[in-house]
């Protein structure tokens, strides 16, 4: 059985430069010529490929926050705009007994439903697109149920946390002032 051990930078670099050396010599250049090769530690390779993981995960993260950020904002309009189609119904809600806790929990729920909508249609297009780049361009992608998982409770947070404004405002109408409403 062989045993290969991590080998110190130090080593790896007398051994690069030894390579170097020998190369030119056996390409016979002078002390005044350039390098005609190129000689690459697989490490340092590694390290770029990683570098480049980490910023391009940081790049999308960015990317993904920003259209949680802009759906959450359609999300509060659309149930800002049906709060205000709404009022007089809201009012007549409120005439006839409901309080204010369950036209909040109503309007929560339209919005964490509209948001869990989006989430599963972009779960499916995720996986949809996911998988049309594995076929044509040949690579591998890996799709887990954790990270669905978290997609999916994230749309359930932007529902309820730009859901709630457009809430509470129905919530706390006046329902004399709520059937006036035209």
């Amino acid at each position: 059985m062989i045993q290969i051990k991590a080998l110190s930078p130090d080593f790896l670099s007398d051994i690069q430069g030894q390579a170097v050396d020998l190369l030119r010599q056996r390409h016979r250049l002078q002390p005044y010529q350039d390098n005609d090769f190129d000689v690459r530690n697989l490490a340092e390779m590694f390290a770029v490929q990683a570098a480049s993981t980490k910023t391009m995960t940081v790049l999308l993260g960015a990317i993904a926050s920003v259209s949680l950020l802009v759906g959450g904002i359609g999300i509060m309009n659309i149930m800002l705009v049906s709060v205000t189609e709404r009022t007089r119904e809201i009012g007549l809600r409120m005439a006839v007994g409901a309080r204010s806790r369950d036209i909040l929990g109503q309007f929560l729920i339209e919005a964490v439903t509209l948001a869990l909508v989006g989430g599963i249609l972009g779960i499916l297009v995720g996986i949809g697109g996911s998988t049309l780049i594995a076929l044509l361009a040949n690579w591998s992608t890996l799709i887990t149920p954790a990270s669905i998982a978290v997609a999916f409770g994230s749309s359930a947070f932007i529902g309820i946390f730009f859901g709630y404004f457009p809430a509470r405002k129905a919530a706390y109408l006046d329902p004399i002032e709520a059937l006036r409403y035209e």
